[in-house]
This record gives structure tokens, C-alpha cells and sequence, in this order.
């Protein structure tokens, strides 16, 4: 079956909605005490054509917070800035089969992150935004978003971004830790406090699924027709998703659903189907691995319906 926005694929991601809208399983993430007041019963499922097109069913318009997956776009957007040499400088590429939030995760030679997609590694991108102050690489950092979404309106959750900072010891610790091996500037409080607010990046399923087909559309915005990244980083980024996107799930989504992806605490999944389109779900109960659990249910049926693994007949 071919993946195409029609009519038969939204009356099939209505079907799964109402599928899956009865699962109740999962539990909302209470080491963020704002996430833990969200209701559990939102779910939306979103999807962005290369072409612009765009379709949505369920609580489509409800606004998130990025979390985890802001990670892939500002790893993309020090690519575009630094270039892979000089940014390989402070990261490296190897999944590390523990969670995301480790302490531990620094390479015992090189002392770097072991990927961008971890804590560790997503700090040190941060680090890397330009901007001569806080303000100014705020300034920098909804401007990369915004170019993904295709507004200029993005917005931060201040009560998200309140709760991550008071709560965000471990991260503090990992980023002194990165400051003592020399992988990050000494303005370790100022790019916390400009983490804190990329997680905390207010997002809706539909701005997840233009920011995935962008990814899709190698780097060009399909609503704005603006390039927002280099198509010769896109598949970085893309591989990263693959091997590193779905926390200690990685390895069991590449080996199901086959799809790059990332997914955040706040129960977003942004899922890029190449040269085709970009999806985005929303619902917020989560896994034993901190994934969607009606996102990840979501993802597998559409990829063996649709044959969209990118290892399968449909797309090789």
C-alpha cells in the first residue's frame, strides 16, 4: 500500500486514533512536576507531505513542550554552523544503550558525549548556538525552530521551563562535568539556562510533522520552500535519529519500524519517512523507556502497513 495524503490515509489515521485512544497504558514522567499535571488522555497524529500538504485527527491543535526532541535540530543547526569536523570535536556518533540522563556517558579517551541525542551530548550542541549572551542566543534558537515549523511565533513554556530548571541537577552536574574534560565554554549556567528553554519550546503534533518534512524534504521547508539545512548534513542528522532517537528503545525501533525518529518525555514523536513526508503524534502517557506509548503502537502499524522501513521494498 502506498503512503500518499488522501482521503484513505486520514480515514485510516482516524481509525488508528480511535484505536489507540483506548490504550491506557503508560505513566506521566513526575520528575518534571509540571509534565505530571498533563492530561493523559491527549492523543493527535499529524502528517506533513514534501509537497506542503498537511492532515491531522485528534488534538491536533494542543500545544507541547519539545523536550528530547529539540536534540536532532541543534545538533543540525551546530552542523550548519561549525561544520562535521569542528562539532565531532565535542560529540561522537555511537548509541550508548543507557538512558538518556546518564552521568557516566563521556567517552573514556576522548572524554566527548557519545552522541548528541543523550544529555551529555544535547548540552554540549547547546553550548555550541551563537549569540553574544543569553538573550541574543534565545534570539538564535527560536529563529532555527521557527525556520523548521515555518512561523516566527515559537514560544517557550516559562511554567516547563521554570519546573526543568528547578528539578535539573542532574544536568547541571553533567554539564560540569563536560566543563572539567573541556568539551564545553566556561558559561556553563548560561547554556543550562538556554537548554532549560529549548526543552521547553512550545510545539503542536502539526509543527512536528513540518519540522519531520523538512528532514524528508532534504532540508528544504515543504511549507515555506526555505532551506533550512544543508542537504549534505541532513543525513547526519537522519542517521542519528535512527540509531540514537528512541532512548534505550533505538535498537527495537530500527529493527521494527525502521524509521528515523525521536521522541521526547512530554510524549511527542517526530518520525521522518524520506522523501516522502514527516509525521508528528502527541500523547503523553509514556513506556518503561520513556517513549509515546500510543505513539509507539501508532508508528509500528503505520510502517508494516505501509512497508515504510527504509530497509524494505517500498523505499530501497
Amino acid at each position: 500500500m502506498s503512503l500518499v495524503l488522501d482521503q484513505k490515509l486520514l480515514k485510516h489515521l482516524e481509525a488508528l486514533h480511535a484505536k489507540y485512544q483506548k490504550v491506557k497504558d503508560g505513566t506521566l514522567p513526575d520528575y518534571i512536576p509540571e509534565l505530571a499535571k498533563v492530561n493523559p488522555d491527549l492523543f493527535s497524529i499529524s502528517a506533513t507531505d514534501v509537497a506542503g500538504k498537511t492532515m491531522s485527527v485528534g488534538d491536533s491543535e494542543h500545544s507541547f513542550t519539545l523536550q528530547s526532541i529539540s536534540k536532532p535540530f541543534v545538533f543540525a543547526a551546530a552542523l550548519e554552523a561549525y561544520g562535521v569536523d569542528a562539532v565531532r570535536d565535542h560529540v561522537g556518533v555511537e548509541p550508548t544503550g543507557e538512558p538518556f540522563h546518564s552521568l557516566i556517558r563521556l567517552d573514556d579517551k576522548s572524554k566527548r558525549p557519545f552522541n548528541p541525542l543523550v544529555n551529555t551530548g544535547a548540552i554540549a550542541m547547546t553550548d555550541l548556538i551563537l549569540g553574544q549572551g543569553l538573550s541574543e542566543r534565545l534570539s538564535t534558537m527560536k529563529k532555527i525552530f521557527g525556520e523548521y515549523v515555518g512561523r516566527r511565533d515559537m514560544e517557550f513554556d516559562e511554567a516547563i521551563m521554570s519546573s526543568e530548571k528547578e528539578t535539573g541537577h542532574r544536568n547541571r552536574a553533567i554539564a560540569y562535568l563536560m566543563l572539567h574534560f573541556g568539551m564545553i565554554s566556561p558559561r556553563v549556567d548560561e547554556t543550562l539556562d538556554l537548554y532549560f528553554h529549548q526543552c521547553s519550546l512550545k510545539v503542536t503534533s502539526v509543527d512536528l510533522s513540518v519540522m519531520a518534512a523538512t528532514l524528508a524534504n532534504n532540508g528544504v521547508n515543504p511549507l515555506t520552500q526555505q532551506r533550512v539545512l544543508s542537504e549534505k548534513y541532513v543525513k547526519y542528522v537522519l542517521t542519528l535519529m535512527m540509531t540514537c532517537g528512541l532512548y534505550t528503545y533505538a535498537g527495537e525501533w530500527a529493527f521494527e519500524i525502521g524509521l528515523p525518529a525521536k521522541s521526547g518525555v512530554c510524549g511527542g514523536l517526530l518520525i521522518v519517512v524520506p522523501g516522502k513526508m514527516g509525521i508528528g503524534i502527541y500523547s503523553p502517557p509514556l513506556d518503561s523507556h520513556g517513549n509515546s506509548v500510543r505513539g509507539v503502537l501508532a508508528a509500528k502499524e503505520l510502517s508494516s502497513t505501509y512497508n515504510l522501513h527504509i530497509f524494505g521494498s517500498n523505499l530501497v
